[in-house]
């Protein structure tokens, strides 16, 4: 390595193996465990787009056959996968004060057989689009922040429809989940999986739905939650909208904080808290952010099992940025919405490898920075950097001309089935 750099490629190589071997039980046979290890490193891999196809060329097979067999028809449990990623994150990441931040992100889709698609809101295109959307869990702690969890949101227009699940190969027990029930269940699994989380946030979708705050006050979760201007609370002096509240604050009332480090530095805003009413234990306020440069309000319903200061509450507050930095990461890096399946197993295998890999780029990260410090004149290293030094320095995945124009050829001919099939198919329509 060059001189004054700490990367050891041993190192990260050992790490790597040993988060393969810790998933290696997981698979009935030798196959298809070589194969989801060589899925993980093409997902890291630099290429334009990621899935079957491009990353059997990348790995060295002579065909996508062997990785959408993985995918679709090898015996394996994602779920037991996920369960080993979720372990190998709070193990690695473990921070007495992580939070569980909870969130949706969705895949615009075409046509209407990829399992779970409809028409609905997608913050990913920022309008309503034919799409595919999941709930995601993440652990957030000052060491790192990674997905433990995922489900998959199945709209009523599915769960009413048996025969198009059963075609999309939905479990039958499967029954219709809102997105809030979908993150209670990942929280409550995480928790009974042994591990703690001293807090939860999420936005309005998850704030305005009081069966998910009732299930963590009972585990004795705080949370710091999104709600609408609309959000009704109570006070001492009455029942009153959060945007009302918001009105009567007076000047003093105002703090200004950072929620957090951005990439252009802390994110200050203005921030005030009032105590609301109720009859349970606890401590209950009603959390407001006010930007400093526009003035746009925003509002959080807060709980805590006993008292906490403000600082603390913004800090919560801020952590729901990571669910985005994670997504945002998850996506560039991992291929975590590249996938290219119709089926309900398939995308959990897909999404499930993609989760772990992306972890192993936290974890090595945090790693990294507990090593030794950066020299003053860098910046400490990024997932992205982590990404890019080991697929260039410890994979090493190259391959001879010969092998290329092998792949052009496969790639060539399917095409060419697949155009004979459409144009026989149209012909068909047309006489």
């Amino acid at each position: 390595m060059a001189a004054g750099h700490s990367i050891d490629p041993a190192r990260w190589r050992g790490a790597f193996e040993a988060l393969t071997d810790r998933i290696a039980g997981r698979f009935a046979r030798v196959e298809p465990r070589r194969r989801a290890g060589r899925l993980v490193l093409g997902l890291l891999a630099d290429l334009p787009r990621k899935n079957c196809w491009t990353i059997a060329e990348w790995a060295g097979d002579a065909t996508p056959h062997g990785l959408q067999h993985l995918l679709s028809r090898a015996s394996w449990d994602a779920d037991t996968v996920r369960d080993d990623v979720r372990d190998y994150v709070a193990e690695h990441l473990r921070d007495d004060a992580a939070v569980l931040v909870v969130d949706e992100t969705g895949d615009v889709k075409k046509g209407t057989h990829t399992v779970g698609v409809q028409r609905q809101y997608t913050g990913t295109a920022g309008r309503i689009e034919n799409s595919q959307v999941a709930v995601y869990l993440v652990y957030a702690g000052s060491r790192g922040h990674a997905a433990v969890d995922r489900e998959l949101y199945v709209p009523r227009s599915w769960t009413t429809d048996p025969d198009r699940c059963q075609a999309a190969g939905i479990p039958e027990e499967r029954a219709f989940a809102t997105k809030p029930e979908l993150a209670a269940m990942m929280i409550e699994r995480f928790l009974d999986a042994g591990h703690h989380a001293a807090w939860a946030a999420g936005d309005e979708v998850y704030g305005g739905n009081p069966k998910l705050r009732a299930v963590l006050e009972t585990r004795g979760m705080g949370y710091v939650l999104a709600v609408a201007c609309s959000a009704e609370v109570t006070t001492q002096a009455g029942k009153f909208r959060a945007d009302a509240l918001a009105g009567k604050l007076p000047k003093r009332a105002w703090q200004k904080l950072s929620a957090g480090a951005g990439a252009k530095g802390h994110r200050f805003y203005d921030w005030a808290v009032i105590d609301t009413v109720d009859p349970g234990p606890g401590h209950r306020q009603l959390l407001i952010r006010r930007n400093r440069a526009t003035g746009e309000l925003a509002y959080y319903r807060c709980y805590s099992p006993g008292a906490v200061p403000l600082t603390t509450l913004v800090r919560i507050a801020g952590s729901r940025w990571r669910v985005e930095e994670t997504f945002q990461s998850g996506k560039g890096l991992a291929g975590l919405d590249e996938h290219q399946v119709r089926r309900f197993v398939s995308w959990t295998r897909w999404v499930t490898l993609a989760m772990l890999a992306h972890a192993f780029l936290a974890v090595v990260r945090a790693d990294e920075h507990d090593r030794a410090a950066d020299p003053a004149d860098l910046i400490p290293l990024s997932c992205n950097e982590v990404q890019r030094l080991f697929i260039a320095i410890v994979v090493h995945s190259v391959h001879n001309t010969a092998h290329r124009l092998a792949w052009s050829n496969w790639r060539r001919r399917h095409q060419a089935r697949s155009q004979t099939s459409h144009y026989r198919r149209q012909a068909a329509t047309q006489t």
